[in-house]
């Protein structure tokens, strides 16, 4: 039996964890790493245009759906669950998916998987052709942007890691990889090649104007990927 419900909002008390990451090789750092944020006890708000119960299953499926907590916003077209438990469960997202992280950070995507841990919400995996990335740098006007087939967002670390043709800029240099790591927090890079390989990581370094020559173009990525507009740049992410 299915019931639907035009609006649905929750609420839960969490808890963190933390998923660590490999050490990749270092990228210089824009900036000494803030603290990271508190965490406090926040609840979990979900709203959704509407919202099909299967008890037979106990599936869940939302249409226009929105999970937020704190800093952290998830929205698609389309999201599904088994149980509508936030304790320890992962959900899918497909349809123009965009997750909101801290420091202004945001991805977008064609599909996600968002992994709940002791009612938080501590990981997003997002897929698509491309996967993107971007976050406005704190020391400038400039956005740190990046796309890659596979892109996992870390909320407890604070991290964001792309992998299969990975590409990341920070508005003038560019670097390129197998695994590709950005701490949204500290704004640093970190770049390795795939283990058992003899793939090397790529950096472009653009040259720095003179003063009063004007400034520099900013670093475009490889026009592999639909999504991105005339200039090849992938296509900015809108605010909601």
């Amino acid at each position: 039996m299915a019931r639907s419900c035009p609006k649905l909002l929750l609420a839960s008390v969490l808890a963190g964890t933390a998923t660590a990451a490999p050490p990749p090789q270092p990228w210089p750092a824009t900036q000494a790493a803030p603290p990271a944020p508190a965490a406090p006890d926040q609840p979990i708000n979900l709203d959704a245009a509407s919202t099909e119960v299967d008890y037979r299953t106990n599936t869940l499926v939302f249409r226009d759906v929105v999970i937020s907590q704190g800093s952290t916003r998830v929205q698609a077209e389309h999201a599904r669950a088994t149980g509508l438990n936030f304790a320890n469960s992962r959900w899918t997202f497909e349809g123009k998916v965009r997750i909101d992280g801290e420091q202004h950070g945001a991805l977008r995507s064609d599909q996600a998987t968002v992994e709940f841990r002791d009612n938080r919400i501590a990981r997003a995996t997002i897929t698509g052709k491309p996967a993107e990335f971007e976050q406005k740098r704190n020391d400038s006007d400039q956005l740190a942007r990046g796309h890659a087939d596979e892109i996992v967002y870390d909320v407890s670390e604070g991290t964001v890691r792309l992998s299969e043709e990975a590409w990341l800029t920070d508005g003038q240099n560019e670097i390129s990889g197998s695994l590709l790591v950005y701490n949204v927090r500290a704004q640093r890079w970190q770049a390795s090649a795939a283990p058992g390989t003899d793939e090397r990581v790529h950096i472009t370094i653009a040259p720095r104007s003179a003063p009063g020559a004007g400034k520099s173009e900013a670093a475009q990525p490889p026009d592999r990927k639909p999504g991105k507009d005339e200039s090849g740049s992938p296509k900015p992410i809108a605010q909601p």
